[in-house]
């Protein structure tokens, strides 16, 4: 999900979730084949059926070069989408590493059966209708070489998705050299972002962050993406840094010590915890 400063949700402001006849798809007056996949008249996804290549928002670049990362280039993979929206990255995966089995998880049937009609996916990939966090527990150990997640309701990150258990869940799924990766929304000071370090580092052998410089310095409100390896020595931070830096929208990473510094105390979230903030922190806390 895409951030914008001046969007607030539903779920922002504690209201039930939008009725999903909310969802659309807007042509790009720039690009004959973009559409923009609009919840609620906020900016969710982007999707170039004719080009996939072509990804819009900076936090989807980020979460595109861990695919490009995840492996010799061209090769399949197989790889596990939680969060749908117009299956940008599945698309991406498609068009880069042909024939990679993909498999996207969404609660949200009626947006998925639009994405259908309208824009429908490549042969390879498969879209099941359920929660991310109950379809994850069906799948069997080492299943994946890669773990994408970005499932938002409005502005928030359900909370059970957040969490020690979850990652591990994620890390299970994983092959021995897979790859996981999230996409956050937070704000200044990014609490809830060091908490998630924090939770990732308590079940991954290594995690790195990628943002805009501004989010690494709590500057503003946006997206920020995590990574991790089950392996150490298995994260390729080098190439994901270069890789940050020289994107249209240049970006920072942060791993090791100054990822530890980062994070400073937080603690991780877990299941039924108080003790953690859990989802999107809510506007009146910033």
């Amino acid at each position: 999900m895409r951030t914008s400063d001046a969007a607030v949700s539903a779920a922002d402001r504690g209201e039930p979730a939008p009725e999903l006849d909310a969802a659309r798809l807007v042509p790009d007056p720039d690009r004959p084949s973009g559409r923009t996949l609009l919840v609620e008249d906020v900016e969710q996804s982007y999707v170039d059926p004719a080009d996939p290549t072509y990804l819009r928002f900076d936090y989807v670049r980020r979460m595109a070069s861990v695919l490009d990362v995840a492996g010799p280039a061209r090769t399949p993979l197989r790889v596990l989408h939680l969060g749908g929206g117009a299956l940008t990255l599945p698309r991406y995966a498609a068009a880069t590493r042909p024939g990679s089995p993909q498999l996207v998880v969404d609660r949200d049937g009626p947006l998925m059966d639009l994405i259908a009609r309208e824009l429908p996916p490549p042969p390879d990939v498969r879209v099941r209708v359920a929660d991310a966090r109950e379809a994850i527990g069906w799948e069997p150990d080492g299943r994946y070489d890669v773990v994408l997640v970005d499932v938002y309701r409005g502005a928030r990150m359900p909370a059970h998705l957040t969490t020690v258990e979850f990652a591990a869940e994620a890390a299970r799924v994983l092959r021995p050299d897979g790859l996981y990766a999230v996409n956050l929304t937070d704000l200044p000071p990014l609490v809830f972002t060091r908490v998630q370090v924090a939770t990732l580092r308590r079940v991954f052998a290594e995690v790195c962050l990628v943002a805009a410089r501004q989010m690494v310095r709590a500057r503003r409100y946006g997206n920020v993406v995590l990574v991790a390896s089950r392996r150490e020595g298995r994260l390729p931070v080098d190439r994901l840094a270069t890789r940050a830096a020289r994107d249209p929208a240049p970006g920072r990473l942060l791993a090791g010590a100054e990822l530890t510094a980062f994070a400073g105390g937080s603690r991780p979230a877990h299941d039924r915890s108080d003790a953690a903030p859990r989802g999107f922190p809510d506007r009146s806390t910033g």
